[in-house]
């Protein structure tokens, strides 16, 4: 038969204690449990530390592998001459693995896979949420996938994929990140589940541009609304409002709306800024024209005589 080195499946030295090897397995199955565990091969690198822990962990079976000698793993190896006929009887030693002997002793290896000997907390879920401003003003729900272990007819372990739908309250903001307690992977040996964290990303919108919980938005206006001044119709998220647009208004200028940002978690909301962009129609009748050419001609105003200032004339 092959020899498996138990001590070395768990990393642990032969004078190892009782309570080092408990640590040992406990460390290497939160490591490797197949219902949490994302390395590679972690089904059947679990099923080998629970194989040398349910052997290890047991004062009587363990006496019996301590005296089956050192060998290296995967040897072909004899027990003993004596050893079956304290420790197991059966069939030829040349037709079963190691572990069989041990099975034959009391213990199962599917049967601890299944039920560990502790609790493990479930796996936490992470992942990321595109809203639309929309959606963080109002509050929204989002679904997710997760996978929870299940028993195959063979009685082997597998997954099944399942769909959580987790609430998302309103005033979220970018890159926030939020921890929804117990919605993540389900525990096994009674332990709790896992969490989800969700990383909030905002959508780009049409219009206004998220910076915190305030909006801003690029608002056009008219030559002659902004040398006259005037109301103007403004959009926000929850509708169109009346804003006054003061005359002699000049591009950049911004203008508060306040409270017509996005809402804050607990309450109130931040402010929408409209920031004037003065825009000139491409084209005109011939009417805008002489009305133009009327207003250049009447107006002494230069936007570029602080280019001059001071300037010496030749």
């Amino acid at each position: 038969m092959k020899f498996k080195d138990y001590y070395e499946a768990l990393g642990v030295g032969r004078d190892a204690s009782e309570e080092e090897i408990k640590k040992a397995y406990r460390r290497l199955a939160r490591k490797f449990h197949p219902d949490i565990s994302k390395e590679a091969g972690a089904e059947e690198r679990f099923k080998e530390i629970s194989e040398a822990y349910g052997t290890l962990s047991d004062p009587d079976k363990r006496q019996a592998y301590n005296e089956l000698g050192r060998h290296q793993a995967g040897e072909d190896f004899r027990p003993p001459p004596g050893w079956d006929s304290r420790f197991w009887q059966g069939q030829s030693h040349g037709e079963v693995d190691l572990a069989d002997l041990f099975e034959q002793m009391g213990f199962h290896a599917s049967q601890r896979q299944a039920r560990p000997d502790f609790p493990m907390r479930g796996q936490d879920i992470e992942a990321v949420a595109q809203l639309s401003l929309e959606e963080v003003a109002r509050g929204t729900e989002v679904s997710l996938e997760r996978q929870v272990p299940q028993r195959l007819p063979d009685g082997s372990l597998g997954r099944q994929n399942q769909i959580v739908r987790i609430r998302v309250p309103k005033g979220v903001t970018e890159g926030e990140r939020l921890r929804i307690p117990a919605r993540g992977g389900p525990g096994s040996g009674g332990g709790p589940p896992g969490d989800v964290y969700l990383d909030i990303h905002l959508k780009p919108h049409r219009l206004f541009q998220a910076v915190g919980h305030d909006l801003y938005l690029q608002l056009p206006v008219t030559p002659w609304e902004a040398a006259l001044g005037g109301e103007i119709e403004v959009p926000t998220l929850d509708g169109r409002v009346r804003l006054t647009v003061q005359a002699g208004a000049q591009t950049g200028q911004k203008l508060r709306l306040a409270g017509k940002g996005l809402p804050r978690r607990k309450e109130g909301a931040g402010d929408l800024y409209g920031v004037l962009q003065i825009v000139t129609p491409k084209q005109i009748g011939e009417r805008e024209q002489e009305l133009y050419r009327e207003l250049a001609s009447a107006s002494s105003f230069d936007p570029r005589q602080s280019f001059f200032a001071g300037a010496s004339h030749d």
